[in-house]
């Protein structure tokens, strides 16, 4: 046997570079193929109901206006229920259909089960989920002083998508739904700085391509970002999904990206032609081949891109005293105005936008 793997080891590899690169221009014109026609014959969203967490900044909220321009109804879920008061304003004007505002926690289960549940009662199905709640940092591993730091990063990043998918796949089953991921190149690209973010991420894409095979009847669009100019980019810790850190950190590097509007816009319009993945951009994928086949290159190459002169400056705060998260109210009765406010009574009269 292990004259047998020695064998294959030395050859299936090679063999298989040559076989793609031979089959490469057929592939990608069946790709191409496949592509215009899930665009002309792509989802149609209008009055279809799209449960959006992490909705109160960032990807979530443009994720939440691109659907609005197609008409769907919307179900906006953070912690910050003032900023998504003002983002449901948006899509309606956008041309939302209906937008139900919920304030929740996506790590708790209970408020998972219930603004899924909510969603239900009020609307009667559910045909997209999507996960966008994230939580990055970019300190050095042994720079953290405070441990306790370390499970809302994991919480946040990967319970924050597992739980939503789980409560609702069931609906999603009935709908022959779909869940989209946000998830980042940092899940197999090594970077610094973002040790725990990218274990999370690579947990959450195992998770979700293994759901692939277990939940045949449910769509799953992992959208795949590098660099974009979200917060994080600025050096502004961010919960996506909740309340602003209490503080501030500056980079060394200022960090520019690609407009996170663009990316929404890619990550819905892959959902609604049903593709299984969406990157932008689409190059990085090149640094995966480096990294399976020649992975001491690549190592190379980003030990010389980001080494640095001199003792490096910490910026992490962890273990200074200051609080990590702002501490989360309970979910709280909300009424008036012209959004839907669910209530924990389901049979309470609901408020319909005007």
């Amino acid at each position: 046997m292990d004259l047998i793997n020695s064998l294959l080891n030395l050859v299936v590899p090679p063999a298989s570079l040559v076989m793609l690169a031979f089959a490469w221009p057929a592939l990608s014109f069946i790709n191409a193929c496949e592509w215009v026609y899930n665009t002309l014959y792509s989802e149609n969203m209008e009055d279809k109901v799209v449960i959006i967490t992490g909705a109160s900044s960032g990807i979530g909220e443009q994720v939440a206006y691109e659907y609005a321009k197609k008409g769907a109804k919307l179900v906006l879920v953070a912690r910050r229920e003032n900023r998504l008061l003002g983002i449901g304003e948006n899509a309606r004007q956008l041309g939302a259909k209906h937008v139900m505002i919920m304030a929740a926690d996506v790590v708790k289960l209970d408020d998972c089960r219930r603004f899924v549940t909510e969603t239900v009662n009020y609307y009667g199905r559910v045909d997209h989920l999507v996960n966008t709640a994230s939580l990055g940092h970019t300190f050095y591993f042994e720079e953290a002083i405070d441990t306790s730091v370390f499970p809302p990063l994991m919480d946040i990043n990967f319970w924050g998508n597992v739980y939503p998918t789980y409560v609702a796949l069931p609906f999603l089953r009935q709908s022959n739904g779909r869940v989209i991921v946000n998830a980042s190149v940092e899940n197999w690209l090594p970077l610094p700085r973002m040790s725990l973010y990218a274990a999370a991420k690579a947990a959450l894409i195992n998770f979700y391509e293994t759901l692939r095979f277990e939940a045949k009847e449910v769509g799953i669009t992992i959208a795949t970002h590098g660099w974009i100019g979200s917060d994080m980019t600025r050096g502004k810790f961010m919960l996506e999904d909740g309340a602003e850190m209490q503080w501030k950190e500056e980079r060394e590097v200022q960090v520019t990206g690609g407009p996170v509007e663009e990316f929404a816009r890619l990550m819905v319009a892959g959902a609604c032609r049903g593709d299984a993945y969406v990157k932008y951009p689409s190059w990085y994928d090149i640094f995966l081949l480096y990294r399976v086949f020649a992975p001491n290159v690549l190592g190379w190459t980003f030990r010389l891109l980001l080494s640095t002169n001199g003792a490096r400056r910490s910026t992490s705060l962890i273990g200074t005293g200051r609080p990590l998260l702002e501490s989360i109210p309970p979910p709280k009765l909300l009424t008036g105005g012209p959004f839907t406010f669910p209530q924990h009574n389901p049979q309470q009269h609901q408020q319909k936008m005007e």
